[in-house]
């Protein structure tokens, strides 16, 4: 997931946006990691974009599966199962958007930031 971390980084440095970065880092790579292992089997594409304006910062992934993902509450001991709890604690907002054949889950970051619209996918 480095090259989704670095997209995140990059875009928002290009964008001059200087606040939430490692917030929406985590998060485009949690997000990410979760459509690769799961919402993706076989078909190994997914689509990573981000947008601002209105003093938000916008991440979406999609993947080509319906099926939503599931937030869990796993112990202690659990060695996985956390990528949406450190989604929900670090973004203002996250969702599912779900389409026929593909889904996309994204999440939310309020900026201090005035900018126009942009978006930017890879």
């Amino acid at each position: 997931m480095s090259e989704a971390r670095k997209f995140a980084e990059q875009t928002l440095d290009d964008w001059g946006i200087t606040d939430r970065v490692d917030d929406v880092r985590l998060c485009v790579s949690e997000l990410a990691t979760n459509a690769l292992l799961h919402g993706t089997p076989g078909s190994g594409g997914i689509l990573v974009r981000i947008r601002t304006g209105d003093h938000l910062v916008r991440v979406e992934v999609r993947d080509n599966s319906s099926a939503l993902p599931k937030q869990r509450f796993p112990d202690d001991e659990s060695p996985t199962g956390r990528g949406l709890l450190l989604v929900a604690a670090c973004a203002d907002g996250w969702g599912v958007d779900r389409y026929a054949e593909h889904k996309v889950v994204w999440a939310d970051f309020k900026i201090d930031t005035t900018e126009a619209m942009k978006v930017i996918s890879c």
